[in-house]
């Protein structure tokens, strides 16, 4: 990676230790793809993360300094690469945030979740002539071997309630599961009432993660079941449980963040993710959990309406006769309610929603408004044609451009049966066998209204 290159290059110029941290080395000493890399610096006259990003930044590789956490991020054509100076971290109370102040590369290691990601792999020449090997100050090799996640001390659920929804994200990534001396501090954590007192959006970033690391092969139907069984979503909320007909939704909606079912998705796998899993729940207690997890505006409302569009969607969908049909009844769907519309249908309609958005959706007319201005079209008539050209255009009944200007031509020049012009009625009692007052015959012997 460039990025991890130009900064062990500045390091080395300037004899700083440098190392490789947490997930990247669990993951490369699992023999897994490593994406990102963490870096952790042990400053050397002055020389911190900050400066070293300093020194390395151009107008490829742009630097974001998080000034509280004493963190850089450099971004280079789609990687990342995070650096830290080494640090120790104390936490006001239960769930807060820490602060942050100088420490050393132990102390650093330690102030981390579970002990596979403690591990340090020296890079710098500095570093690698200190430490002949990894770095593993608290069993975190020895974790590996036995595919366990272990926090490092009683009270570390206590401080980040958080990491339990990283504990049920790792377990099923990488086929690992939560240590048992490790389950009563979780336990501990959640009679204390510790998740109470994390904020919603920190909770919405962890469950987002959920959904995106789907991504990296986790099944995220099987992430929220250990929270379930951990007794974690009913912290999060009163209520909030994993119900079990959302399950094969949820590992469909996996499948496709893994391998998009159409071109260059735009969805967030987060709001189809809450979708789904809020379906069968109450409306009472859908609105309740996504209150707790800081949704708002129009992604609030796409969770709480999905039952709803699911219901009638489907439904036309079943009914719809041709392409076009489909057409109609997808084209306004965001792109969040479309990816759980898909993972929840049925085989049918699921290959029908993924022909139209891979296909359908893409093509485009053989006439435009312009067109139909030109021809004396205007109004709402313009619309009404340019959809009922659509319709046949993808249905395949119409060969080019002129049989499409023909058909808005006789689209418009129907009229509506509710906006038609209708002959007068002759009263009934006029004429030839009419009625007369009273409902008596008149003289040409038929009976007139009948008073009231």
């Amino acid at each position: 990676m460039r990025a991890v290159r130009a900064v062990l290059e500045a390091a080395d110029a300037r004899r700083v230790r440098i190392y490789l941290v947490g997930g990247p080395v669990r993951d490369w000493l699992l023999g897994r793809a490593v994406v990102d890399a963490d870096l952790l610096v042990e400053p050397r006259d002055g020389l911190d993360a900050p400066a070293l990003a300093a020194a390395v930044e151009g107008p490829q590789l742009r630097a974001s300094v998080h000034e509280r956490f004493g963190t850089v991020t450099l971004g280079l054509a789609g990687a990342r690469v995070d650096i830290a100076t080494v640090r120790r971290e104390s936490y006001a109370h239960d769930g807060a945030l820490p602060s942050v102040e100088a420490g050393s590369l132990e102390a650093d290691l330690l102030r981390r979740d579970f002990s596979v990601n403690t591990l340090a792999l020296p890079l710098s020449a500095t570093a690698r002539a200190k430490h002949a090997g990894v770095v593993d100050v608290a069993g975190g090799l020895g974790d590996l071997e036995r595919r366990c996640l272990r926090v490092l001390h009683a009270r570390s659920f206590h401080d980040d309630p958080t990491r339990a929804l990283r504990a049920a994200r790792l377990a099923p990534r990488l086929g690992f599961s939560l240590a048992r001396d490790s389950r009563p501090a979780l336990r501990a954590a959640l009679r204390d009432g510790a998740f109470g007192r994390v904020s919603g959006e920190r909770l919405r970033r962890e469950i987002a993660k959920l959904f995106e690391d789907a991504a990296r092969g986790l099944d995220p139907a099987r992430a929220l079941r250990l929270l379930d069984d951990w007794h974690v979503l009913g912290a999060l909320e009163p209520g909030l449980v994993l119900d079990r007909s959302a399950g094969a939704g949820l590992r469909r909606l996996g499948r496709a963040v893994a391998a998009p079912p159409w071109p260059a998705p735009r969805w967030r796998p987060w709001v189809s993710g809450l979708a789904l899993w809020l379906t069968p729940l109450p409306p009472a207690l859908r609105r309740r959990t996504t209150r707790r997890l800081a949704v708002r505006g129009e992604q609030a409302e796409r969770v709480a309406g999905f039952p709803r569009v699911r219901d009638t969607r489907l439904r036309a969908l079943g009914r719809a006769r041709g392409r076009g049909a489909v057409d109609a009844e997808l084209a306004g769907l965001d792109e969040d309610s479309l990816l759980a519309l898909y993972a929840w249908a049925p085989p049918p309609e699921r290959r029908r929603i993924a022909r139209w958005a891979a296909e359908d959706r893409q093509r485009r007319l053989p006439v435009n408004g312009d067109d139909l201005l030109a021809l004396g079209i205007s109004g709402p008539a313009v619309g009404k044609a340019l959809a009922r050209v659509r319709m046949a255009w993808l249905d395949g009944s119409l060969s080019g451009r002129e049989e499409a200007l023909a058909l808005a031509r006789e689209v418009s020049r129907r009229r509506s049966p509710r906006g038609s012009a209708q002959a007068p009625r002759k009263p009934r009692d006029a004429g030839k066998g009419g009625r007369g007052p009273g409902g008596k015959r008149s003289p040409s012997g038929k009976r007139g209204p009948r008073a009231k």
